[in-house]
């Protein structure tokens, strides 16, 4: 996918389709994911793709945005009730097994997790 098609995430920022918004502020949107991994499971995406269609394309430009979503995602964490621990996942192309060409953090907990994850 090249990182200027639009994303089922494009159409969930644009409205066309429903999600269950659990946060959003200026610069990101977190809603649960429709197929969750665990019994939290929230997705943190920016609301300006800039070239982030995932991870390994971010540049200096970047870093605010990056700080901002990892600070998005403990935050979601937290409201969630998650203060025994959480994993926050960033899949990173093919083999990091990406399926969204849109940067997108993966906040997951209300379980213990299992650790290799892959």
């Amino acid at each position: 996918m090249e990182p200027s098609e639009t994303t089922i995430f494009d159409k969930i920022l644009s409205k066309e389709i429903p999600s269950d918004v659990v946060y959003e502020d200026e610069l990101c949107l977190a809603f649960r994911d429709i197929a969750p991994q665990a019994p939290v499971h929230v997705l943190v995406i920016p609301k300006r793709k800039d070239g982030l269609s995932q991870l390994s394309k971010a540049d200096a430009r970047h870093k605010e945005l990056l700080g901002h979503l990892l600070f998005v995602a403990q935050h979601v964490a937290k409201s969630e009730g998650l203060a025994e621990g959480f994993r926050i996942v960033i899949n990173d192309g093919k083999h990091g097994c990406q399926a969204v060409y849109h940067l997108h953090l993966h906040v997951l907990g209300g379980r213990q997790l299992t650790w290799p994850p892959g």
